[in-house]
């Protein structure tokens, strides 16, 4: 195997701890790990992995840590800016990042500059920046590899039918449904924090699931897919599929299918991922197919869901309008999980903030970090 060095940045998270639950079964070196305040998590991690470094961007949590592990061989960093610093530091061939949220982009970049290999499960990362990322992996000559259950199933598809681009016809990104398939108007509309945290096939971190139960997650891998794969977005389904068996696929010129398929479970995409796309057994159980009763199908009901149909809005306007899609909905998650917004106030918010804040065409990453700013101001205001 290629990689034999990690740096797992958001080690405390749910993609995180899985993360490390791969390398240790794969054999990798942890050599450096991050996370925001879960120091007795952290301290466990420090004395089990051994890693070198350890960023905590919290600082009295970084304290704490650093009295904690006093007795290790470990280095703790700490402040906003220590997993960016990790990230360029660490001697780790692959940075692993399953950051929350915008926060991902800067260590994202940096460990591209560094020319180490990226296994992304921070989606927003592509979403708020695509253009000024994909044009540094291509500079820094270093591999990008999704760790979305979605994104590697298209991946795995196309590897496997090693054509070329123009023949593929689209790719069909499918989604569960979430824990609100099926509901009306009204119900989605006044769901409690409660019932949207009720995802029926995955467990995830609660911002992620909030995203899976108003369909933003789809928004968000739409435009997460055309940048990984160099698809226009008229050339990107999004299907229902409520059994998340199937968790991606890729349609050929001749119409001919080709689906990825596996048992719900995170570690097997991110052992993709780290592995270079190198086939290993896994710790994901076996897909059997005698008790399948049953594959469905449906389309996605975008008047009661329109994170899709925003997000598409958000890739016509351009530039800075997919961060500013994607910073207004973590300003929305945040404040509907504190009860100060209703579901269905998401969109709303998020329509508003892309037809109010003007949109730059060709951003710098300065220009990124100021159009998130202002749409957290934007969302946060209108909430008062």
């Amino acid at each position: 195997m290629e990689n034999k060095k990690l740096c797992i940045l958001g080690s405390t998270g749910s993609i995180g701890m899985q993360a490390l639950e791969v390398a240790e079964h794969l054999g990798l070196t942890v050599d450096a790990i991050s996370a925001h305040s879960n120091i007795k998590a952290l301290e466990d991690q420090i004395r089990k992995f051994t890693p070198s470094i350890c960023a905590v961007s919290d600082e009295s949590a970084a304290k704490k840590l650093k009295i904690a592990v006093a007795d290790t061989n470990c280095k703790i960093l700490s402040g906003e800016n220590s997993a960016a610093d990790v990230a360029g530091e660490t001697c780790a061939d692959t940075v692993l990042n399953s950051i929350i949220g915008f926060a991902g982009l800067i260590p994202t970049l940096t460990a591209i500059k560094a020319k180490k290999n990226i296994a992304i499960a921070n989606k927003e990362t592509l979403v708020s920046a695509g253009c000024i990322v994909m044009s540094e992996v291509k500079k820094s000559g270093v591999r990008l590899l999704p760790v979305d259950s979605e994104h590697c199933a298209i991946h795995q598809c196309i590897d496997v039918g090693k054509n070329r681009k123009d023949q593929i016809s689209k790719l069909i990104l499918t989604a569960s449904g979430g824990p609100f398939y099926g509901k009306d108007r009204d119900f989605v509309y006044n769901a409690p924090p409660s019932a949207a945290l009720k995802h029926p096939n995955w467990h995830m971190g609660n911002k992620i699931t909030i995203d899976s139960a108003s369909l933003v997650n789809k928004g968000l891998e739409l435009i997460e897919a055309m940048w990984l794969f160099d698809m226009p977005t008229d050339k990107i389904e999004v299907i229902v599929h409520r059994e998340s068996i199937i968790h991606s696929m890729v349609q050929y010129i001749d119409n001919s299918v080709i689906a990825q398929l596996a048992v719900p479970d995170m570690r097997l995409c991110i052992q993709y991922a780290l592995t270079g796309t190198e086939k290993k057994k896994a710790l994901t159980p076996e897909l059997d197919f005698a008790k399948l009763s049953s594959l469905s199908f449906y389309p996605v009901n975008n008047d009661i869901f329109p994170g899709i149909t925003l997000a598409r809005q958000a890739i016509k306007i351009g530039g800075t309008a997919t961060c500013i899609y994607n910073s207004a909905n973590e300003a929305c998650v945040d404040l509907y999980l504190k009860g100060k917004i209703k579901f269905g106030e998401i969109y709303a918010l998020i329509s508003d903030a892309l037809s109010c804040i003007p949109a730059l065409k060709t951003p710098s990453i300065a220009d990124i970090l100021e159009a998130d700013k202002v749409a957290r101001e934007f969302v946060y205001s209108k909430s008062l």
